[in-house]
């Protein structure tokens, strides 16, 4: 989970993700083209997402071809949902004491 929350907290990496998610499978050249940074530079943030489970490559020739893996990000957002749950719980309880008091 470390490595998910690491790879979404990076605005390229998100970018990255939300072309993948709109538009599906897509050479790693298209991936990097909006980009002003340089090939290179986007390399590093795709195996950063690879290595988070949230992108698979495959490779034909000489082409690579990304896409997303959603499942680490469901991981993601059910921890984020029990810690929403306790939290609102705690609040609850803590106004009841408020309003008895």
């Amino acid at each position: 989970m470390d490595e998910v929350l690491a790879a979404v907290a990076d605005p390229t990496r998100r970018a990255i993700l939300g072309r993948l998610a709109a538009e599906g499978e897509a050479r790693v050249t298209d991936v990097a083209r909006p980009f002003a940074i340089s090939l290179n530079s986007v390399s590093k943030h795709i195996r950063m997402l690879e290595r988070a489970r949230l992108v698979t490559r495959r490779v034909e020739g000489r082409e690579h071809f990304l896409r997303l893996n959603p499942e680490p990000l469901d991981e993601a957002v059910r921890w984020a949902a029990e810690l929403k749950a306790l939290w609102a719980w705690r609040l609850n309880e803590l106004e009841k004491v408020l309003n008895d008091g």
